[in-house]
């Protein structure tokens, strides 16, 4: 599994095997990534970085596979477009669920899978305009806070900056020596901390580091010219969701499919489960 090939051994109908990863609209090595995709024959895919040159082969490349259901979170009636989406594709039915209030709603998409919510989210980074990482990150938080049920949420969330052995973890509201910076202040160090350690009071969990611990060090995204990087890509799981085995596949990123390291789940117990 950790080379990308499908070397799963089988699996009841109540596990779903998930691959979230950003693709970083890349054109001209996307028919190498859908391979992979298809080769590691997952039940759930989500994608972020699906631009509007690329959605179309997503889509149509997929469907061929056997991912028929496909949805594509679209900007708001009469907002600008932005050059980036999310995509979801499935084996099984897709339902969509609406999240209401985010800034750029082509940023997130959540849908439920056999019982399941899940919500792919591609944050927007720190530089853009205004105050849209934070309102992206506050509007993820009272949607999944505020609900009942199993839910997931797995995508790109441009955060950390920093992860400690103690558990604690820096923002990018935050500089390299962990000084809160004044033009973005307590509010944006909130927003960010609000997906990673603030769902923790209504029963989710970071999956990655309830598996491999908090000492285990791992960057999903890396700097082209040098070695640094951040752990950018989570899955955090809420109390009813159980996550058998979640890794990253660095050997893609390494290859050059993308500056992001895919993230590979085994969700167990979702196909018990009603939906909410």
């Amino acid at each position: 599994m950790a080379d990308g090939r499908d070397t799963r051994s089988p699996i009841s109908a109540a596990e779903v095997v998930l691959l979230c990863w950003n693709v970083a609209g890349r054109v001209r090595v996307l028919a190498r990534q859908l391979e992979r995709v298809v080769e590691l024959a997952p039940d759930l895919v989500c994608l972020q970085e699906v631009s509007r040159s690329t959605a179309p082969i997503w889509r149509s490349g997929l469907i061929e596979h056997g991912f028929s259901h496909v949805l594509m979170a679209e900007a708001a009636a009469g907002a600008r477009p932005g050059r980036l989406s999310v995509l979801t594709a499935a084996r099984d039915p897709l339902s969509p669920v609406e999240i209401a209030g985010l800034p750029w709603s082509e940023r997130a998409l959540a849908a439920c899978h056999r019982g399941v919510e899940y919500v792919n989210l591609h944050s927007p980074i720190s530089a853009s305009p205004g105050l849209v990482k934070v309102l992206t990150h506050e509007g993820i938080h009272a949607h999944l806070a505020g609900r009942g049920g199993p839910r997931v949420l797995c995508g790109d969330l441009n955060t950390p900056r920093r992860e400690h052995a103690n558990g604690e973890v820096w923002t990018f509201a935050r500089t390299k020596t962990g000084r809160l910076r004044e033009e973005r202040g307590e509010r944006w160090d909130r927003a960010e901390l609000a997906l990673i350690k603030g769902l923790q009071r209504h029963g989710f969990r970071d999956a990655f580091r309830e598996r491999h611990g908090p000492a285990v060090r791992e960057i999903s995204w890396k700097w082209a010219r040098w070695d640094g990087g951040y752990r950018l890509d989570h899955l955090i799981v809420s109390a009813e969701v159980g996550v058998d085995d979640v890794r990253y596949l660095h050997e893609w990123r390494i290859e050059g499919l993308s500056d992001h390291s895919p993230l590979l789940a085994r969700i167990t117990r979702a196909g018990s489960l009603a939906p909410s």
